[in-house]
């Protein structure tokens, strides 16, 4: 399989290097940049942009500063893709994550990389709550809010500049979150009042933009202004500014805004009660809304997910997975066992899911088995349960119940990525050369366009297993790049080009590669810009 990076280095260089100046603001709600142009229309092209924002995401990803799981991200981006379906403008390029922060805040970033902090979903009582906060910062992308930024912060350049610079440095030693932050923070206070004031007017566009792209979605209008007012309880109630929720100090609230919040809502709700079910998007109608958006597969699976007693609520079990995936699995465990036995209404599907991941990454696979058990009896078709019931019996030593759950799901949604990932790593773990044969044919074609590690270790692990160390050792280089370790991808196609049992299309891919990865690295080392793995960098310390 040739290794393909899934961006061109010259253009990846350049973000990398930008990153440098905007990973510190990425904590923030409102991403502050650099002056990169001359005018608000030609700062930034929408490609350089959209690998700014790349570059960002791959480093908070080398820094654990996000969700990494399958599951999450199919859904945080399928609720995103709804929204952006039904926005003003659906053909900009937008991408969603989840970022690993106890936080109650959101960000958006350049390319239209839209963050949702862990603590925020954790918070929301509902879909349209957390749906209300994403269509919110779609709005800051297709209002041009950071373009906007750019260009109001011609002045303040060189300072802000030198603070994110500062942030990066102390960021990213380790232990050192707290540091940077508190950098960016002090040197941003300099900047507060001008900030505050540009801010708030692009609020006011970005609720409007987003209670409109709420509203076409088939959420309920009022959602937004829901959330918000629930914010500012929970300020009022609190003593001291560390009980302000970082949303609000990053996103004003004020009576003003909630009511007309509200009364953009109420507009709205007249005309949504006319539909019978929200937005249908079929695909005839998704063609005329937007241009062809590879993530989606089925346009359809974008509708307002069905309710009843046989259904489980998607997003109340996907809360459950990040505060578990996100958090300390052994202390929710704890927290799960003792709620389940002393508060009456907690024990639900929902908190039952929660209580057997934490469980099941804490190594108590029999008995996060016996807490899905009934679960499952009550929602046998339910993907999310059984996938979970997989992982349980994985990790309890029922190694053929796992396959066989894992194949039927496999059988039911071929391609989906979190039932490929799970069922290929079980497949190489402990099973025989044949069955990694069979891991490696389920991630082959989940490679294509992908800029996951986590597929690519699977991949490599599986291959080297089946007998195919030289596939593995480039998938492991792929891996360590797209985890932001490009002088450990460098490294380690440096060593496999040695070998002398390469033919001649494996020895001209890794020189290829090879080509690309050296100007790279060069200018990393060059400019000592911090990597996991730029030993230049840490020798200037």
């Amino acid at each position: 399989m040739p290794m393909s990076p899934r961006r061109p280095i010259p253009r990846l260089l350049t973000a990398l290097l930008l990153a440098g100046l905007s990973f510190g603001a990425g904590a923030q709600s409102q991403v502050r940049l650099p002056d990169l142009g001359s005018s608000a229309n030609a700062l930034i092209s929408p490609q350089e942009a959209q690998d700014y924002g790349a570059a960002m995401f791959r480093q908070m990803r080398a820094m654990n500063m996000l969700v990494d799981d399958p599951l999450l991200d199919d859904y945080i981006n399928n609720l995103g893709f709804r929204l952006v379906a039904a926005c003003a403008k659906p053909r900009d390029h937008f991408a969603f994550f989840i970022a690993r922060n106890p936080e109650i805040n959101a960000f958006a970033a350049p390319g239209g990389y839209i963050a949702v902090n862990s603590g925020l979903i954790v918070l929301a009582k509902n879909q349209s709550e957390l749906a209300a906060v994403m269509a919110h910062e779609i709005g800051h992308i297709t209002q041009n809010h950071l373009q906007r930024a750019f260009e109001a912060s011609k002045k303040d350049t060189p300072l802000l500049a030198l603070v994110l610079l500062g942030a990066i440095a102390a960021g990213s030693t380790p232990n050192g979150g707290d540091a940077g932050m508190a950098v960016l923070t002090g040197g941003q206070g300099l900047l507060e009042q001008k900030q505050i004031n540009f801010t708030r007017k692009d609020e006011a566009e970005a609720d409007r933009a987003g209670i409109q792209t709420l509203a076409n979605a088939g959420f309920n209008p009022n959602a937004m202004a829901d959330f918000f007012q629930r914010m500012e309880d929970a300020m009022s109630t609190g003593s001291g500014g560390e009980s302000v929720p970082a949303l609000l100090q990053d996103h004003p609230v004020t009576a003003e805004r909630i009511s007309d919040a509200r009364a953009r809502a109420r507009q709205l709700i007249a005309e949504q009660k006319q539909r019978a079910s929200g937005v249908i998007v079929n695909k005839a109608q998704w063609a005329k809304l937007t241009a062809p958006i590879m993530y989606v597969k089925d346009p359809t699976a974008l509708q307002p997910p069905r309710t009843g007693k046989n259904h489980l609520d998607t997003f109340l079990l996907m809360r459950a997975r990040v505060r578990v995936l996100a958090g300390d699995p052994q202390r929710l465990d704890t927290y799960y066992a003792s709620n389940m036995a002393r508060q009456h209404g907690f024990d639900t599907p929902y908190n039952r899911y929660g209580y057997a991941l934490a469980l099941t990454l804490s190594g108590n696979g029999p008995q996060a088995v016996t807490e899905l058990q009934p679960v499952l009896a009550a929602h046998p078709g339910n993907m999310i349960v059984r996938l979970a019931m997989a992982g349980a019996q994985l990790q309890a030593g029922q190694h053929e119940q796992a396959l066989a759950m894992y194949r039927s799901l496999n059988n039911e949604i071929p391609g989906n990525r979190a039932i490929a990932l799970a069922y290929a790593r079980a497949l190489t773990d402990g099973g025989s050369k044949a069955q990694a044969t069979l891991a490696t044919d389920l991630l082959r074609p989940l490679l294509d366009n992908s800029d996951e590690p986590s597929l690519y270790d699977a991949y490599a692990r599986a291959s080297d297993k089946a007998g195919n160390s030289e596939l593995a050792g480039e998938a492991f280089a792929d891996a360590s790049y797209l985890s932001g370790r490009p002088f450990d991808a460098m490294q380690q196609l440096q060593r496999l080009l040695k070998r002398p049992d390469l033919d001649y299309y494996a020895r001209a891919r890794i020189q290829a590669r090879l080509a690309e990865l050296t100007p790279l690295v060069m200018e990393l080392r060059k400019r000592r810009i911090k990597t996991p793995d730029n030993p230049d960098a840490h020798s200037s310390q």
